[in-house]
C-alpha cells in the first residue's frame, strides 16, 4: 500500500538536505514514505551531499547544565508550549533539576524521578514535577538526564545556544586549569555550530563506514576502475572531515581544524591535552 506523502514529511527531509521540495517528494514516493531511504537515493543520484543528523525537532522546552563539587548535571524538560517554556517557573523548575543530576548523579531517569526531591523530603521529583504541572497547567517532562562526576586534572566546557535550545559539552583530559576550561568552552560552541556527530575517525562505526563506501560508489559508476578507489577514499576522507569534531575546521579560524588547535595549546600551555568526548544536545532531538 502506498504511503500518503504528507507536507512535514517533505519539509522535515528538506530541512534535512538542502534539496528542492519537488525531489523531495519524488523521493519520498520512490521510497514509499521512508525519510531515510529517500536521503539515500538522493546521495546516490548526487543530489543530496551534507545532510543533517537530526530531523524535527519540538521547539517547546529547554535544556540546561549545572556545575557543582560533585560534576555536571544536564537536563532536558519539555513543555507543550514555547509559552510556558519561557515561563519563570518552569525555569527555576529547570534549574532544579539540573541541580539535582549534578549533585546526586543518578544512574537512570527512571530512578532520578523516583528519588527524594532534596529542597523538600516530602516530594519525590516527579511528586514536585506534579506540583509544577498543577501550577502552570500544562504538562511538564523532564525528557533525559546526563551527570557527569567531577574528574581531577580535567577541563569542561559547557556552552548554551538559542536560549536553551542547544546545549553542548566539551571534554578535555591534560589540565584543570582556567585556560584550558575556556579553550573547552570555545570547542563547545564550535559543537554547537558545527553538528559534529563523532569524535575521531576511530570512534566512527563500521556500519557507518561501509554505508558511506556504498553510497560513493553510487556516486561513480561508470568512472574507469583504476581511479574508483582514489575517489571513494577522497570522498570518504572528505565525509570524515566533516562529521568528526577533530578533523573538522575551527569555525574561530577555519586555517586549522579542531586538533590543530588543541595541539597548539597543548604547546603554549605546556601540557599533553586531548578531546575525550563531547556532547551536543537539541530539544527534541531523537
Amino acid at each position: 500500500m502506498a504511503v500518503t506523502i504528507t507536507p512535514d514529511m517533505i519539509k522535515e527531509l528538506r530541512e534535512r538536505t538542502g534539496v528542492s521540495i519537488g525531489k523531495c517528494k519524488e523521493a519520498l514516493e520512490k521510497a514509499n514514505g521512508d525519510i531515510n531511504l529517500a536521503i539515500d537515493n538522493l546521495r546516490k543520484d548526487g543530489i543530496a551531499s551534507a545532510v543533517k543528523k537530526e530531523g524535527r525537532t519540538a521547539n517547546e522546552g529547554k535544556i540546561a547544565a549545572f556545575k557543582s563539587s560533585h560534576g555536571i548535571g544536564i537536563a532536558e524538560v519539555n513543555a507543550e508550549t514555547d509559552f510556558v517554556a519561557n515561563n519563570d517557573r518552569f525555569n527555576q523548575f529547570l534549574e532544579n533539576i539540573v541541580q539535582e543530576v549534578a549533585n546526586t548523579s543518578p544512574s537512570s531517569l527512571e530512578a532520578f524521578m523516583q528519588q527524594t526531591y532534596s529542597k523538600d523530603n516530602s516530594l519525590t521529583i516527579d511528586q514536585y514535577r506534579a506540583t509544577i504541572v498543577q501550577a502552570i497547567g500544562e504538562n511538564i517532562q523532564v525528557r533525559r538526564i546526563l551527570s557527569m562526576p567531577a574528574k581531577s586534572n580535567q577541563a569542561v566546557g559547557v556552552y548554551s545556544h538559542l536560549g536553551g535550545k542547544i546545549l553542548t559539552v566539551a571534554v578535555i583530559e591534560g589540565s584543570d586549569s582556567a585556560e584550558t576550561e575556556n579553550l573547552a568552552k570555545d570547542i563547545a560552541m564550535h559543537i554547537a555550530a558545527a553538528s559534529p556527530e563523532y569524535l575521531s575517525p576511530e570512534t566512527v562505526p563500521e556500519s557507518v563506514i561501509e554505508h558511506e563506501k556504498e553510497i560513493a560508489k553510487s556516486q561513480i559508476q561508470g568512472k574507469p576502475a583504476n581511479i574508483v578507489e582514489k575517489i571513494i577514499a577522497g570522498k570518504m576522507n572528505d565525509y570524515l572531515n566533516t562529521v568528526c569534531l577533530v578533523h573538522q575546521n575551527y569555525i574561530k579560524d577555519d586555517k586549522m581544524t579542531i586538533q590543530e588547535l588543541v595541539d597548539q595549546k597543548s604547546k603554549q600551555f605546556g601540557k599533553p591535552l586531548k578531546i575525550t568526548h563531547f556532547i551536543r544536545w537539541a530539544v527534541g532531538q531523537s
